[in-house]
């Protein structure tokens, strides 16, 4: 009965669908991906240039050549694309283990929550069918004989000179030790997804390059990786050097990307592989040493890892401790900035040292359950000793800390539940809970419920929530996606909050709501269009108290809204104009408002060069009203800006593929200030408006 059904079902679908979906139509990922950068730095509130989740790219990538079979692919597997919402895996894998498995890849058009954007979106990266890459053992000298290889060299540099750069050593021990430049290389081999080895080197701006510090060693940042994936039965992967681990829903450890408040407002739920090598440039948020997953069955999976490797940390001054062997000297903050510009930061340097150790014991009898058990350890060669504040009071102090968590997910026809129940060794917990529901073709849903205790305490915890650290926060969180036609989507959240203890500077408990709305409209390979509006509202410091110290807390409402148009006049050139407005109330103060007009051309001719350009003009009353803004940049150096004050942004990309092996790109973006602000603060600052990046890389594949 299976066959002939599958028979009529796939005659039909491929008639409609093979209509629909040619080489010239299939859907580019940039745009969803983009998406999520924007929301992840907006809900961070900051500028950054390096995301961990460029590895989505490297991924998607590794999926052109040696597609994703269907019939094979994991939950995780398939949530690491981040082309389709943990909703509509769930109802693939229900699919497919109610039908047997897949026939043709256009049986994914029978699955209710995934359109024909989606199908056209991950057409290129799944097939279906066993062939030579799945039946075979390939050897690791066949991988190292087929693999790919890819070389990165990359030059940026800031025209304006900073003030830490026109000062020496007689001005004391703040200045710069290095020139401007950025300088970064990476080789990197890989073998689809089941091997990679690579080394990638860094210079920041204001670090020095085989001089001074590192006149020996070069650069002031190296990583290196080797990564096996799916050995044999019992070994699933080996990773040496450099790799991430993430554990659950992220309440004791999570260093890969983390879906948050987005407009996929569905998608809630941690996930991906548990062990994944790291070929990033930040220099915090990873491991270091030997990791392994090892399979007991094939319903057991342990996962086991060490790491050690050196922190920058604030030493204590001896001025304030009677400790006076400088060896025994504790920390007062550990720096995540990775910065070794001036003498008093490179004395910071690898002042302390972080082991890391840890297990993930995972248990899935069958497609719908999967139960984790997992332990960490840190140990800091030096006392992490915060100085004291109110809000700091139950963070972790000392050299030792433990954490446990029990993590779950179970799938149930269309209902998926998922959680994570963590501990520290003083006893404090957290925990997060959430169901996911695809309730037809038109509609989903999600909630999640958190409850982190406000004495918590963990150092690579990166949960869902209003703010990071999974610490002081409870919150119940609704996300629902309609799609009422085949050209429409509707993406809502409400998310309400409160913060049991002393925030940062929030001098006390405090509580809040968020909401977003967003409507869009679209028409394949012609028109991308939403309209959305967004509102948070939550306590910070305000109203000075008479005889305290401390502020009384008052609500500030941040609002914004965005229009957004996309079109393609032809095959060679794209249109996307983009009005962003918005306000934020504080109470007793005056409203501050903004606004943000961008404009952008895509240029791709039908020869080897392809353009990228931007122009947009901004008006705000300052900070609090900042818009951020996606921009194109170099491959997998991709800028989030935050657009405040008055002035304009621009920015030319041009990419050029005419040798063949070879992309060669050159960037150069400027910020102008109109209202005159000066551009930096301290050894940043340039005293003059204006910001000016330029850049070029090489790309060799071989």
């Amino acid at each position: 009965m299976r066959l002939p059904t599958l028979l009529v079902l796939l005659y039909c679908l491929s008639t409609s669908l093979l209509a629909q979906i040619d080489s010239s139509s299939v859907d580019d990922p940039t745009d969803l991906l983009e998406q999520l950068i924007e929301d992840e730095a907006t809900n961070g509130g900051e500028e950054t240039d390096e995301f961990e989740f460029n590895a989505a790219f490297d991924i998607l990538q590794a999926y052109v050549k040696r597609p994703l079979d269907l019939n094979r692919a994991t939950y995780d597997e398939l949530l690491e694309m981040l082309l389709l919402t943990p909703i509509q895996i769930n109802q693939l894998l229900d699919y497919r283990e109610r039908m047997g498995g897949f026939i043709s890849q256009f049986e994914l058009q029978v699955i209710p929550s995934i359109d024909l954007a989606t199908i056209r979106r991950i057409l290129p990266y799944v097939r279906v069918g066993n062939g030579e890459l799945d039946d075979a053992k390939i050897s690791l000298k066949r991988m190292l004989a087929e693999g790919d290889r890819e070389l990165y060299v990359r030059w940026q540099r800031r025209l304006e000179r900073g003030r830490g750069y026109k000062l020496g050593p007689d001005d004391g021990r703040s200045f710069y030790l290095g020139s401007p430049d950025r300088i970064y290389t990476r080789f990197r081999q890989k073998y689809g997804t089941k091997m990679s080895f690579g080394v990638t080197a860094e210079k920041d701006p204001g670090e020095a390059f085989f001089s001074e510090n590192n006149a020996k060693r070069g650069f002031d940042y190296y990583s290196a990786h080797f990564y096996l994936k799916d050995i044999n039965r019992r070994v699933k992967a080996v990773a040496v050097g450099d790799y991430t681990v993430s554990f659950g829903q992220g309440l004791i450890l999570y260093t890969g990307f983390g879906f948050g408040k987005s407009a996929q407002t569905t998608n809630v739920a941690r996930g991906g592989q548990t062990l994944r090598p790291y070929t990033s440039v930040s220099e915090f948020n990873f491991l270091r040493g030997v990791a392994t997953t090892l399979a007991f069955g094939p319903k057991v999976e342990l996962t086991v890892f060490g790491s050690r490797r050196g922190r920058t940390a604030n030493l204590v001054s001896p001025l304030d401790t009677l400790e006076l062997d400088q060896d025994f000297l504790g920390v007062t903050s550990l720096n995540t900035t990775g910065l070794n510009r001036t003498p008093g930061e490179v004395e910071d340097r690898n002042s302390v040292f972080q082991t890391s150790y840890g297990a993930s014991l995972r248990y899935v009898p069958n497609q719908r359950l999967s139960l984790g058990f997992n332990l960490l350890g840190e140990s800091l060669s030096r006392p992490l000793e915060l100085r004291q504040r109110l809000y700091n009071r139950f963070y972790f102090r000392g050299t030792d800390l433990q954490n446990a968590s029990v993590d779950y997910r179970y799938r149930y026809r269309n209902f998926t539940l998922f959680g994570e129940v963590a501990g520290s060794d003083n006893g404090a917990t957290a925990m997060l809970h959430g169901l996911m529901v695809g309730l037809n073709r038109y509609a989903d849903f999600s909630i999640v419920y958190r409850n982190y205790d406000f004495d918590y305490q963990t150092l690579n915890a990166r949960p869902f929530g209003e703010r990071s650290g999974g610490r002081n926060e409870e919150g119940l969180y609704f996300g629902v996606e309609v799609r009422p036609g085949k050209d429409w989507r509707v993406n809502a959240y409400y998310d309400i909050f409160r913060f049991p203890y002393f925030s940062f500077q929030v001098n006390g408990p405090d509580a809040g709501h968020e909401y977003r709305l967003r409507v869009s409209y679209s028409q394949k390979r012609k028109l991308d269009s939403y309209v959305e509006v967004r509102s948070e509202t939550r306590g910070v410091n305000g109203i000075p108290v008479e005889f305290s110290n401390l502020d009384a807390i008052v609500p500030r409402t941040r609002f914004q809204g965005r229009l957004h148009f996309g079109y393609t006049l032809s095959r060679q050139l794209q249109w996307r104009s983009r009005f962003d407005f918005g306000f934020t109330d504080v109470e007793r103060e005056e409203r501050q408002r903004g606004f943000t007009i961008l404009q952008d051309l895509i240029y791709k001719p039908l020869g080897p060069w392809s353009i990228t350009g931007r122009f947009a003009v901004f008006d705000t009353d300052g900070f609090d009203v900042r818009f951020y803004q996606y921009e194109n940049g170099l491959l997998y150096n991709a800028r989030i800006i935050p657009l405040y004050g008055r002035g304009t942004r621009t920015f030319l990309l041009v990419r050029y593929k005419g040798i063949r092996k070879l992309t060669l790109e050159a960037r150069v973006a400027q910020t102008f200030f109109t209202d005159g602000r000066e551009v930096g603060t301290g050894l940043e600052a340039t005293g003059g408006s204006s910001r000016t990046d330029v850049g070029a890389q090489v790309v060799w594949r071989f």
